[in-house]
């Protein structure tokens, strides 16, 4: 079956995460994706993390279905060859410092002229402009500055980075989506436009209505643990065999049930009970109710009786688990992918499936500029042409 997005060719011209997975989400359904590279410096999530026999295992899963090649935007010939490319492509995505792309003469004017239905996704820490447009900056900026680190952690403790690339994943997902926004206009109007992506913003809006909280009740959010201010009992409970579940209750309902299977149907005719504000503010009481009945059973009895209950309820699990779990076994979403240098790799899946038009991972990542040749030679580049860009320090 045709993925829905084939036929669309994206040039990923990003580094480090948000730019590059948004490439990479757009190639699982289907988009001819081009990876370019430095011919010297590549993209440095080839590094990052552990690697086996050499090869970057972060890269496997950022990298895949895209095809992978070097260029110097910076030496003319770089310069010239991006724009033919640019010319036969539908998206550009490149999170450069603002600025950068025009010193190469690469801008949006530039790359416009080449191919004016062209869609340059532009994704930057602080965005295109204003007093920290030039700053440098990664996600982790974007975890402190949006207000994401000041709610997470105890309340007692220093607020908490997360130990991984929330901001920048977020940021991804919106770029994804942003981009096929922008091609959206694009078939109405027939001329493309420019994206303008700061990562400190879509965070802020995962966050919820803090800003406006703030703006009509001068309301600022706290750390709370893992309890919530909206709802409790919400949080994790240690089992007996030294396991953790966590519990919601944002239905009123399912509160209920909760306290009935702990054993504490007396709660539920508390006046506070009826709201989940008000039971929040009576955390401590809660807790210890559905604490107690949890250290007395087994993670298993934990979730075989909430289940029963018709109560939420989930393990705690780490990768380990993450692997056998049942359910993500049967949707499939740690799937097998071949690996001509790794052999068989097990990767998350693609992010949702399609009844008719699914995503596939056709292939994990590729080797630095494994594809040069073949993609200079579809653009009509001789064997000629391509010596003289690698005597000039272009490839």
């Amino acid at each position: 079956m045709t993925a829905p997005l084939t036929g669309l060719r994206v040039l990923d011209l990003a580094t480090l995460f948000a730019g590059p997975l948004a490439a990479t989400l757009l190639g699982d359904f289907g988009a001819e994706v081009i990876k370019v590279e430095h011919p010297v410096r590549p993209d440095p999530s080839r590094g990052h993390g552990p690697a086996k026999d050499g090869v970057g295992l972060w890269w496997k899963l950022l990298g895949r279905n895209k095809r992978t090649m070097t260029l110097d935007l910076s030496r003319p010939g770089g310069r010239a060859t991006l724009l033919r490319l640019a010319a036969t492509a539908d998206v550009v995505i490149e999170n450069f410092r603002p600025g950068t792309l025009e010193k190469w003469g690469l801008g949006w004017d530039e790359l416009s002229a080449a191919n004016p239905r062209l869609v340059l996704a532009r994704v930057t820490a602080f965005g295109q402009f204003g007093p920290y447009a030039h700053r440098p900056g990664f996600g982790t900026l974007a975890e402190a500055m949006s207000g994401f680190a000041a709610i997470t952690g105890e309340p007692e403790a220093p607020p908490t980075l997360p130990p991984f690339g929330l901001a920048d994943s977020i940021a991804a997902l919106t770029t994804a989506y942003a981009v096929l926004t922008a091609l959206a206009g694009r078939d109405r109007t027939g001329v493309g436009q420019v994206v303008d992506l700061a990562i400190i913003e879509p965070i802020l809006t995962v966050l919820g209505p803090q800003p406006i909280w703030y703006d009509q009740l001068g309301h600022v959010q706290e750390r709370t643990g893992n309890r919530s201010q909206n709802n409790a009992p919400r949080n994790t409970y240690r089992t007996a065999d030294g396991g953790w579940v966590a519990v919601s209750t944002s239905a009123q309902s399912v509160a209920e049930r909760v306290m009935r299977l702990v054993g504490r149907p007396e709660v539920i005719e508390e006046p506070w009970f009826a709201s989940g504000e008000e039971r929040a503010r009576h955390a401590d009481v809660l807790d210890e109710a559905v604490g107690g009945w949890i250290a007395r059973h087994t993670r298993a009895e934990v979730l075989k009786e909430f289940e029963q209950a018709e109560a939420a309820v989930a393990p705690v699990q780490d990768v380990r688990d993450v692997m056998t779990d049942p359910q993500y076994t049967a949707l499939d979403t740690i799937t097998t992918v071949p690996d001509p240098e790794l052999g068989r790799l097990r990767m998350q899946n693609v992010l949702f499936r399609l009844s008719a038009t699914p995503g596939a991972i056709r292939w994990a990542g590729r080797p630095h500029g494994a594809d040069t040749r073949v993609i200079l030679g579809e653009l009509g580049l001789t064997d000629g042409d391509i010596a003289a860009l690698e005597a000039e320090g272009a490839l």
